[in-house]
C-alpha cells in the first residue's frame, strides 16, 4: 500500500499569524483542495492521511466531502512543528502500507504524475525526493549583509515536496532524530542524520509553496484557475 501524508498544520508568518494559508481561496478552492486533489487522482496513492490544525479538523473534513477526495482515510489535529505533525500522520497509517508520501499542503501545484515519480524511485532506492537544480547564484552571508562566499550552484538543489520514502525507514530515522533533540525542516533531513542516502527526483520550479501573498497569484496563473 502506498499512501500519502498531507501536512496543513503549520503557522502563516509571511502571511500573518491569523492566517491559515491551506484554507485561503486559490481560484473557486482552497489552496488544500488542489494538493488533496492530486493525490485523489494519483494512481499510484491508495489512501491519504491529512494533518491540519486543530481548529481546522472539522473544516477539513466538510472540504473533504464537498470536494470527494475518498482517498481521504484520516483528519487529524497536527502539532506546532511541522517534524510533529509528519509524525502524528505516520502513526495513524496502516499496518499494510509500505511507502509513504509526505506532502506539503501549501504546495496546491503537485501533479499525480510528480507524485508517482517519486514513488517508483522510493520503491527502488528507498527514497524519492522531488527537487530543483538551483539555476541564481547562492551567497553565504554569515551574519548582516556582508557576503563570506559564493556556493558553487552545480551543486545545489532546492529541496520540495513530495518527499516520498519507505514507511520503516522513514520512521526509524525520524525516531532517532526525536531521540537526539533535532529539529528538522524536512523528511529527507532525518535520513541525512540517520546516514541513509537521499535520493533526489526532478520535479519543476512551478511546484511552488504558497509562503506570501504574491505566490497565489503565481498559483494562479500556473494553475490556470
Amino acid at each position: 500500500m502506498n499512501y500519502g501524508v498531507v501536512v496543513a498544520a503549520g503557522q502563516s508568518k509571511r502571511m500573518g499569524q491569523q492566517v491559515d494559508k491551506a484554507f485561503l481561496s486559490l481560484g473557486n478552492m482552497p489552496v488544500l483542495a488542489y494538493s488533496l486533489g492530486a493525490f485523489e487522482k494519483c494512481q499510484d496513492i491508495d489512501g491519504v492521511v491529512l494533518v491540519v490544525r486543530k481548529d481546522r479538523v472539522e473544516s477539513a473534513w466538510a472540504m473533504v466531502r464537498m470536494y470527494g477526495f475518498t482517498k481521504v482515510k484520516s483528519v487529524l489535529a497536527g502539532g506546532a512543528m511541522r517534524q510533529t505533525s509528519v509524525s502524528i500522520g505516520l502513526k495513524a497509517l496502516r499496518e499494510d502500507v509500505q511507502i509513504v508520501s509526505v506532502h506539503d499542503g501549501a504546495r496546491p501545484c503537485v501533479t499525480p504524475q510528480l507524485i508517482s515519480d517519486t514513488i517508483k524511485i522510493a520503491k527502488r532506492y528507498g527514497s524519492g525526493v522531488a527537487g530543483v537544480p538551483l539555476s541564481d547564484t547562492v551567497k553565504y552571508v554569515e551574519r548582516g549583509l556582508t557576503v563570506k562566499k559564493t556556493l558553487d550552484r552545480n551543486k545545489l538543489w532546492a529541496v520540495q515536496t513530495p518527499q516520498t520514502f519507505r514507511l520503516d525507514l522513514l520512521r526509524d530515522a525520524m525516531a532517532s532524530a526525536s531521540r537526539k533533540k533535532k529539529t528538522l525542516t524536512d523528511e529527507a533531513s532525518a535520513l541525512e542524520l540517520y546516514r541513509k542516502e537521499v535520493r533526489l527526483v526532478q520535479a519543476s520550479v512551478a511546484n511552488i509553496k504558497i509562503t506570501a501573498p504574491d505566490d497565489l497569484m503565481l498559483a494562479a496563473a500556473i494553475l490556470k484557475v
